[in-house]
């Protein structure tokens, strides 16, 4: 039934998001990130992927935004690409955890330097008076930082990592009968591929 199928969902997930970076105009890593508060609250919001191998799929955020709070709180969060391009979407959803200080510091020095200034000036996710406030931040970070190129990775900033449990497969097909198959992690680190009615 899955002779056709790899064994690793990473092998197809990479199969299927060079084809998106082909096909689609913008942003073909952007994801709908859901998590859960706290408080038992679902919340998503989209995202940039940075990187998925066999660690897991990586994005970067400020760890006292909301999600940054919420994934704290609850470490296991779902992910969802849709590509309208090439008519297909993939959902992986997993237990989370912290990228390591490297990978952070590695990811951030690539980043622009008005980037990586936003990243002091911004308390992501908190209330401000108005735009303005954000834009004074900015401002004061930057003459904080004068001439110096390459500004630190603040502390509150980092890396998640989604370690695979579940990869969902969905490829449209006419009459909405459309293919739709699954990948479970085993206890013993396999993984098993379900096919699921549309």
């Amino acid at each position: 039934m899955n002779n056709e199928l790899p064994d690793d969902p990473t092998d197809l997930f990479h199969q299927w998001f060079q084809l998106a970076e082909e096909k689609e105009h913008s942003y073909p890593g952007a994801m709908t990130l859901a998590t859960v508060s706290e408080d038992g609250k679902p919340a998503a919001r989209v995202v940039l992927m940075r990187g998925m191998n066999d660690k897991g799929l990586h994005f970067y955020t400020n760890y006292e935004s909301d999600k940054g709070r919420a994934l704290a709180a609850n470490p296991y969060a779902e992910a969802n690409f849709y590509w309208k391009s090439i008519e297909r979407q993939i959902r992986v959803a997993g237990i989370v955890e912290k990228t390591t200080e490297e990978e952070s510091d590695i990811y951030f020095a690539n980043r622009p330097r008005a980037s990586r200034v936003g990243a002091w000036a911004s308390n992501q996710s908190r209330p401000m008076e108005a735009y303005s406030d954000l834009e004074k931040a900015v401002e004061e970070f930057d003459q904080k930082f004068d001439g110096i190129e390459n500004p630190p990775r603040p502390p509150h900033w980092g890396g998640f990592r989604i370690i695979p449990q579940r990869v969902e497969f969905w490829a449209e097909q006419p009459y909405r009968l459309h293919k739709r198959f699954v990948y479970s992690k085993n206890a013993d680190g396999d993984w098993s591929i379900t096919w699921l009615y549309p």
